[in-house]
Formats: C-alpha cells, structure tokens, sequence
C-alpha cells in the first residue's frame, strides 16, 4: 500500500465516524432540558391563522415544525405532523408550521401560499422569511420539530426524519398532563 491509499482510507475513516458521531448527536429525539419557548418572531405572513403568541397559546401543548415546501425531509415527516394535527388538536395540540426558506424562490407568498393548499395542511403556518423564528429557537435543522408543554417550556425535539412513535408518545404525555402544576399551589392574594 502507498501512502496515497493510506491516506484516502484514513479520510474516508475519519469521514464515517464523523457522519456517523453527526447523526447520533443531533438527529436523535431529544428530551429537552426545559427551556422558556421564544416567541414568534419577524414573521412576514401567517396562513390558516390570525398571527399566534407563545403567551396566547399558554395551556396548550404546541408542536413547531420548521419546515420548507421543497425540502424532501420534509415532506417526508409532514404526513405525520398533519396526523398528530388531526388527532390530537382536539385535545389540546396546536400544531405552528414555521416555514424558513432554504432557497430564494421559497420566500414568495404565493410559492408558499400555492404550497400549503398543494400539500392540504390545514394548521397555521407561519412565514420567517428573515430566520427570526428559526434563530430565536436556535435552530439549525429541516425538519425540526419542537414540543412546548402547557406552561410554554420547550421539553422535547427532534431533527431531521423518523422518531415518529416517540413525538406520538411525547405528545400524548404532555396533553395528558395539567395545564399548570403551580397554579393550583400558588398562595393566594390578600386584600389589605
């Protein structure tokens, strides 16, 4: 063996490992340490929805996913995030669609507007053309989503595709939970 082969094999090494150590660090569901969710952020539209507030949606369990019309990966999971919509909004979910575009074509309204009715969803979406959405999460990833519980802590996510039946059960677990573990404990206003 040369040292050219030794070297291309050693780089080649080096790249599976580092593939392989990427994968299992960041695309791997993770229960978040909670974490206060930002607020929705120099949004240019919003569609099937007036504009939304983290503090509106206090109470409820929401689901973020980041996504972007053209982005296989996300049409691949969006099936699934339109099942938890339709399962669970009945419940208590609401499902925000923050759509961050990777292209510039991505950020017409229309392009997006003409996507949404395509693809039939039917929860809100919001356009972030300028990434204030996408940053204020610190967020780096097609798709992502986030799970913020009814005291509006991010608790949970998961980048890229698959973990389906872990979001459903994270899901689950949250709508089943009380609005507010404090609220009940809070001491009470006295008159003087």
């Amino acid at each position: 063996m040369n040292i050219r082969s030794i070297a291309l094999a050693a780089v080649a090494i080096a790249t599976a490992v580092g593939a392989l150590a990427f994968n299992s660090r960041t695309l791997a569901p993770r229960t978040e340490q909670a974490r206060p969710a930002p607020e929705f952020v120099a949004l240019d539209n919003w569609y099937n929805s007036p504009p939304l507030t983290m503090e509106s949606l206090r109470g409820k369990v929401v689901l973020v996913d980041f996504w972007t019309y053209s982005c296989v990966n996300c049409l691949n999971a969006l099936p699934h995030v339109q099942e938890w919509d339709a399962k669970y909004k009945a419940q208590g979910l609401v499902v925000v669609g923050v759509h961050t575009p990777e292209y510039g074509y991505e950020k017409s309204g229309k392009n997006v507007e003409a996507a949404i009715a395509r693809l039939k969803i039917r929860y809100a979406v919001a356009q972030d053309n300028s990434y204030g959405t996408w940053r204020a999460f610190d967020n780096q990833y097609w798709p992502a989503v986030y799970l913020i519980d009814k005291q509006g802590q991010i608790v949970y996510s998961h980048f890229g595709e698959g973990a389906y039946d872990k979001t459903d059960q994270k899901i689950r677990e949250l709508l089943a939970s009380p609005a507010s573990i404090a609220s009940s404990e809070a001491p009470k206003a006295s008159a003087h």
